[in-house]
């Protein structure tokens, strides 16, 4: 069980793409309950298979945007459980061409988790 009060509430979206577009919102806006609320540790051992996949998927992104505002990223976000063993591409309709290019072009947070965004398709006005 995710153990966080909105990562849960994101998760039980009933829409994925609108569930991560809700987090980019919390994240482009700088929501301090909701970043302050990352610094409680998530017990991974304690989330399904599902919910671990979910926050593979988010914490590379919460990971990049709390980089690019310059606030210290808390270290539950980096275990070694948070990643893929296989790319996971979020964009689904992509030629490997375009694979290969996100795998180069994607910033560090999402390679660590093998986790791969079109920049431009979480990019906030």
């Amino acid at each position: 069980m995710i153990g966080n009060k909105y990562l849960k509430d994101l998760f039980e979206y009933p829409d994925e793409d609108t569930s991560i577009n809700q987090l980019l919102e919390l994240l482009k806006s700088k929501d301090m309950d909701f970043i302050n609320s990352l610094y409680n540790p998530i017990d991974i051992d304690k989330c399904s298979e599902k919910e671990t996949k979910y926050l593979i998927k988010v914490s590379a992104l919460i990971d990049y945007y709390l980089q690019l505002h310059d606030i210290e990223v808390p270290g539950w976000l980096r275990d070694e459980r948070l990643r893929f063993e296989k790319p996971y591409f979020h964009s689904k309709k992509i030629t490997d061409f375009e694979k290969v290019k996100l795998q180069y072009i994607n910033p560090a947070p999402f390679k660590a988790r093998n986790v791969y965004f079109d920049l431009c398709g979480i990019e906030r006005i």
